[in-house]
């Protein structure tokens, strides 16, 4: 089992800066891949960004693509998603989840945080 627990949301004008970290705790694996994903309100959940446990490898969604920035810290057991320049459409409930084969679809990630709020005013 994999616990996971996001923390650092909340509300920031546009244009400002937020970052969020995802704490791991119970099993882990240098082969987890780690990811964070968000829904806005009325819209499905969607890939934002992912890291790699072991070598730290990283990939995001077009829309957040240099705004954004994902790392990790392996003795903290602990995943951070740097989120620059923040737009309203950033607005969300993200969630960060890990699983172990390298993907930007939901359905290959296995455990999953509770969510942290996001919300960025114009």
């Amino acid at each position: 089992q994999v616990q996971l627990v996001e923390s650092g949301g909340g509300l920031v004008q546009a244009g400002g800066s937020l970052r969020l970290s995802c704490a791991a705790s119970g099993r882990t694996f240098s082969n987890f891949v780690m990811g964070w994903f968000r829904q806005a309100p009325g819209k499905e959940r969607e890939f934002v960004a992912r890291i790699t446990w072991s070598g730290g490898s990283t990939y995001y969604a077009d829309s957040v693509r240099g705004r954004f920035t994902v790392s990790r810290d392996n003795a903290k057991r602990t995943m951070y998603l740097q989120m620059n320049s923040l737009k309203p459409e950033d607005t969300a409930v993200y969630y960060c989840a890990v699983g172990t084969t390298i993907a930007t679809t939901e359905r290959f990630y296995r455990y999953w945080g509770q969510g942290t709020q996001v919300t960025v005013s114009s």
